[in-house]
């Protein structure tokens, strides 16, 4: 994981020395400057490389290209900038020199993920490898995931050595944790007499008989929330995920140090991980996602799984890029369960493609080397990462005020081998918690004023498109009055039929929102199956004409199965710039959702994002 002192200056001397070309006017052409044109066999728009920093590309440089995972964007920007800006000057930003004669300035590029996350770039390269027309694709020169798991699976599915593993350097350490409110972690150690916790003792809240009522806390409720990312996009999630599989191997009397492919497809093993993931309340694609809602405290999640730099952003009430950590009313503690947890490394790896020169290899490992640094490595600090360069001590803001504790985690887990990493995700939709879901779709006559209808209907599409077969859907319309077209049933049987009725609804009449909802949740409480995620996802313009019942009536009927196990979720997504956001809102709030805007635009995104909540 770390790296020697004698190891970074004797590897940063050799590969100045490589970085050997043809140098222009001014100090090695480093004055004359030129405009960064990306290759043509990227693809335009969505490979778009925009972070720079401020510095003009000189006109000889290396071009290097970096993806790096989301998280990143909190400071490899400002890093890329100062790289840049020192090249530009006329020196090396390792040493600090004037460049040699004859060396050529290196310039970086970089971006995060045009959509999802280090799963969806690991993806996109396997593609450019094996399936260019793909749309989805990239073509670094580094990739920076937020762990090496993605490294080994690239390797795997294209049956190449496109990463040498054992060069990978780490260059921002976060260990992944389960995030859990400062009262419950107090009334879980408490009631077991123990500091150390783990999968174990979050899985006995929920056998418990009185669930949180059994361990003392105030305005305690049955339920037990839990929420986690999606294995085959999330770093988060597959590091979660391969920690479950680790603790019920161990608690089934696998003893092996890796994972393996067996240990995973065992079915003693999958049924007590089926047993852990029975606490999630619901999925998400991306770690952002969950940033935004936990802000709303106990009611919304009892412990969620993070990297420890999100739980760092979330209590300092910080920002990680573009999204916003929400400062919650209660302090969240992080827990590095005794079962052991995943270091996330961000690792830098230089691709052995068809795309990348030796030259840019070399400019590459400059970089890399760049990043170590201890004034590079400090301002990853200040983001909540731990530094990968050993000779920068930890410092602030890893602090016990931040709910972290730095002597943490004790237990380390093994990388399992690539066919463990890939039987974790083939066996994902068999151990994860299954859904049951009614589409709830508003057919009024106010659906037909600018194409609302047909946006909702390709919105519905959009979402069984991404919805997996275990699953079970039906289908409710309302305006003046409401009709159930499909009851819940298996999505593999009742495909065709879902997409059929869609395709054909028809807007007239009134609107009986509220009336629609008391029914639905009502309904899905007594048919959905309690050991199931159960939610209806609403599309309308949520303008109430027709019903008998009101707001309130509503509301009560979402709330009313708060205590439950598994609580009635609706997920609304509101059609037209005339819609009724406040009564949609207070319809989300109500369990603990988010109203989606059904903006033509965005909705693949949008109904991407609901889909994974499943």
């Amino acid at each position: 994981m770390r790296f020697s002192t004698l190891f970074f200056f004797i590897t940063a001397f050799v590969a100045l020395l490589s970085l050997t070309a043809c140098s222009g006017n001014g100090i090695n052409g480093a004055s004359q400057t030129s405009t960064l044109q990306l290759p043509e066999y990227m693809r335009q728009g969505y490979e778009t490389y925009h972070e720079t920093g401020t510095a003009p590309r000189p006109a000889n440089a290396i071009d290097v290209f970096i993806v790096y995972a989301p998280e990143s964007q909190q400071y490899m920007p400002q890093i890329i900038d100062a790289f840049n800006t020192a090249y530009t000057a006329g020196k090396n930003p390792v040493t600090g020199q004037v460049l040699a004669s004859g060396e050529r300035p290196i310039y970086v590029a970089g971006q995060h993920p045009t959509t999802g996350s280090s799963g969806s770039v690991s993806q996109g390269i396997i593609n450019a490898i094996i399936a260019p027309n793909n749309e989805n694709v990239y073509h670094p020169t580094i990739f920076e995931p937020s762990v090496s798991h993605w490294l080994e699976l690239i390797n795997y599915n294209t049956g190449r050595e496109i990463f040498d593993l054992s060069s990978i350097q780490p260059t921002a350490l976060t260990p992944v944790v389960i995030a859990m409110w400062q009262s419950r972690v107090d009334a879980l150690r408490k009631k077991i007499d123990s500091d150390s916790l783990g999968w174990d003792d979050l899985l006995g809240v929920l056998r418990s008989s009185n669930g949180w009522c059994d361990y003392g806390i105030v305005n305690c409720r049955r339920a037990v929330f839990y929420g986690h990312t999606d294995p085959n996009i999330s770093s988060t999630g597959l590091s979660t995920t391969i920690a479950e599989f680790y603790a019920c191997a161990r608690k089934n009397g696998f003893s092996e140090r890796r994972l393996s492919g067996t240990t995973v497809n065992d079915e003693a093993v999958q049924e007590c991980v089926r047993g852990i993931e029975k606490l999630v309340r619901h999925y998400s694609s991306r770690t952002e996602d969950f940033l935004e809602y936990i802000s709303r405290g106990p009611d919304y999640l009892d412990f969620l799984a993070l990297e420890e730099a999100d739980l760092i952003c979330l209590n300092r009430g910080g920002q990680q890029g573009d999204v916003t950590c929400n400062k919650p009313q209660e302090p969240l503690v992080a827990i590095y369960p005794k079962e052991g947890t995943f270091w996330h490394e961000h690792p830098f790896a230089i691709l052995n493609a068809d795309w990348v020169t030796d030259e840019q290899k070399a400019a590459a490992r400059v970089f890399t080397q760049f990043v170590l640094t201890p004034d590079m490595q400090r301002l990853i600090m200040q983001e909540g990462f731990r530094p990968a360069n050993t000779d920068v001590p930890l410092e602030y803001p890893f602090v016990q005020e931040n709910g972290v504790d730095p002597t943490q985690p004790n237990v380390v887990l093994d990388m399992p081998p690539a066919d463990a990493l890939v039987a974790i995700q083939q066996s994902w939709s068999l151990v994860k918690k299954q859904a049951d879901i009614m589409l709830l779709i508003d057919v009024s006559g106010s659906m037909l004023d600018d194409g609302k209808l047909d946006q909702a209907k390709d919105a519905a599409l959009a979402f069984l498109d991404n919805l997996e077969s275990n699953n079970r859907v039906g289908l409710t319309v309302f305006n003046d009055t409401i009709q159930q077209l499909i009851p819940l049933d298996n999505y593999e049987t009742v495909r065709d039929e879902l997409r059929n009725r869609i395709a054909n609804l028809r807007a007239d009449g009134g609107t009986a929102l509220y009336d629609s909802l008391v029914q639905v949740v009502g309904q899905i409480s007594v048919d959905g199956d309690t050991d199931r995620i159960r939610a209806v996802v609403l599309l309308s313009d949520g303008a109430d004409t027709a019903s008998g019942s009101v707001l309130n009536d509503a509301v009560r009927a979402i709330s009313a199965s708060h205590e439950d196990i598994n609580p009635v979720i609706v997920v609304p997504v509101a059609y037209g710039s005339s819609a009724d956001v406040n009564t949609l809102s207070s319809i989300a709030r109500a369990s603990a959702t988010r109203i989606q805007s059904g903006d033509p635009q965005t909705i693949r995104r949008v109904l991407e994002l609901i889909s994974s909540y499943f």
